[in-house]
Parts: structure tokens; C-alpha cells; sequence
């Protein structure tokens, strides 16, 4: 029983999950600051984005192991199916479990919120699926990170914020970008640490079609990029300037940063990896305490 909750653990990728719970917390936090807050609708959206990610990784297990893309390579704990912890059958089972609960927390959020929330869940849920499954996988076609940053950071902030409010404001969306750039950011990471695997298996990424040197440059632009709309939301609105509480996490930015540029080696890439997650929790905690407080300040 202790090995199978183990072999469960690994195959969610824990690791990965704070990637959907920073744009509900930012979101919210958003909602909380203009003075609107329903703990039930918040809980449900925490849990239905964190099943869509565990839906993801799991789907993104199955279908490797189906096309074989494992052989050969490096072994995570996570890969759970070549290492003999679960069949296929169960992982993909687990993917769909998790992606049906998410659809019923959906479904909910859709009928007390309104319909164009419904848009935003069957999007998401239909990318969730079709990012590594199907003949023609989107993460395999150079999809990858333009999907990240729409519907892990701009669709998820702003439909938590939708969620909360029922309506949208331009405040969403500036919220919603330096989230987006950072979670994109771990995937440009990956994608510099697996360039080799990736070529050799035919998967199609921005960083593997133009290159290490565009990997790094694109990664600078969106750890830049979430500074830069933070000190600018901040200039628009200086009462918002305990959002500047995210220079906090600048260390691990530099941090990270120096690990990607001075070293290809896997598991110094690993670490940066590692880091980028880590930045992208920090930043987002960070950017959604500096709303909350701001709001504490001036009730």
C-alpha cells in the first residue's frame, strides 16, 4: 500500500502543481483587494485547476509511454510506467478521473457564474487533453509555450478573477501577464535541458527549432518581462506599491538565470528547472500578498 501511494505521488508530479495553484491565488487575491471574496467558489477553482495539471501530467506519462519516447533516456522518478510502479492502464485511467472530477467542479463554477466561463473550462480542458495526446500532440508541434502562457497564466488568472467578481477588468489581465511569463518560463527551461532528446525524438519546440541561444534569450525576456509589468501596474497606481514586494524573489530570478547561461549540463539544468518553479511560487505568493495587504491597508 506504501509503494502504491508512493508510485501515485511520483506519477502527479507534485513538483509541477504549484504551476496551477500561483493563478488562482493571484486571481483571487485581485478579487479580494476590490473587496470580493466567496471561500467556497475559491476552494472549488483551486481544486478544479490543480486536477487539470495532475490530468496533464498524467496524459503526458500515458502517451509517452505509448509512443516510447521514454526509451533510452534518463530515468525521473516520475516515470512511473517504464520503472514499473503503475500499468498503463491505470495512469490513463487516473488522467481521465481527473479531468472528468474537473469537468463537474467546472460545470458548478459554469452554473453559478454564467456561461462564459464555460468557454474558458472546455478550452482549457480540451488543451489539457490534446497537449500530449492524439496524433498530433500540441506540445510536440512547437505549441508548447504560446499554450502555457494563455491558459496557465492569462486564462487561469483571469477566469479565477471571473469566477470571484463575475466580470473582467483590464486589472485582470495586467495581473494575469507577469503569471503568464513565469510559468512560461519553466517550460523554456525544460525545453533548454531536453533540446537534444527532443531533436532526436522529432518534437518541435521554439527552443529546439531556432536554438539554445533563443531559448536563453526568451527566458530573459520573460523573467524581465513579469518585472516590467509589475513596475509599471505600480507607476499607473502607486497605492499598489507593496506589489513591488516581488523583488523578493529576484535572487532566485539572478539565480536561475546564471544557472541556464553558464552551464548545458543536465543537472545543473535540473536545478535551474527546479528554480524557475520556485521563482514563478515565489513571485506569484509575493504579488498576491502585496494585493491583499495593499487591501488591509486601505480598508
Amino acid at each position: 500500500m506504501q509503494r502504491l501511494v508512493a508510485s501515485w505521488f511520483w506519477a502527479v508530479r507534485p513538483f509541477s502543481l504549484p504551476a496551477s495553484v500561483v493563478p488562482v491565488l493571484v486571481g483571487t487575491a485581485l478579487a479580494a483587494h476590490e473587496g470580493i471574496f466567496d471561500g467556497v467558489r475559491f476552494f472549488l477553482t483551486l481544486a478544479g485547476s490543480v486536477l487539470v495539471q495532475i490530468g496533464t501530467n498524467l496524459m503526458d506519462e500515458y502517451t509517452d509511454h505509448v509512443k516510447g519516447d521514454s526509451q533510452g533516456k534518463l530515468l525521473a522518478p516520475y516515470k512511473v510506467i517504464v520503472l514499473g510502479l503503475l500499468s498503463p492502464q491505470a495512469v490513463h485511467t487516473g488522467a481521465l478521473l481527473s479531468f472528468g472530477v474537473a469537468t463537474l467542479i467546472g460545470l458548478y463554477l459554469v452554473a453559478v457564474s454564467g456561461w462564459p466561463l464555460l468557454l474558458a473550462c472546455g478550452a482549457s480542458l480540451a488543451v489539457a487533453y490534446w497537449y500530449s495526446a492524439g496524433p498530433f500532440p500540441l506540445g510536440d508541434i512547437g505549441l508548447g509555450e504560446p499554450l502555457v502562457f494563455v491558459f496557465m497564466g492569462l486564462l487561469m488568472v483571469m477566469a479565477t478573477y471571473y469566477v470571484q467578481t463575475l466580470t473582467l477588468t483590464p486589472a485582470a489581465l495586467v495581473a494575469a501577464l507577469p503569471v503568464a511569463c513565469l510559468v512560461t518560463a519553466i517550460l523554456v527551461v525544460n525545453d533548454l535541458r531536453d533540446i537534444d532528446e527532443d531533436r532526436q525524438m522529432g518534437k518541435t519546440s521554439p527552443v529546439s527549432r531556432f536554438g539554445r541561444g533563443f531559448g536563453l534569450g526568451l527566458f530573459l525576456l520573460l523573467v524581465g518581462g513579469a518585472y516590467f509589468t509589475v513596475l509599471l501596474w505600480v507607476a499607473a497606481r502607486p497605492g499598489l506599491v507593496l506589489l513591488l514586494l516581488v523583488v523578493l524573489a529576484l535572487p532566485k530570478a539572478i539565480t536561475t538565470t546564471r544557472l541556464i547561461t553558464h552551464s548545458n549540463d543536465r543537472a545543473v539544468l535540473n536545478q535551474a528547472l527546479r528554480g524557475s518553479a520556485q521563482l514563478h511560487l515565489q513571485f506569484g505568493v509575493l504579488l498576491a500578498l502585496g494585493l491583499l495587504v495593499s487591501r488591509l491597508i486601505t480598508s
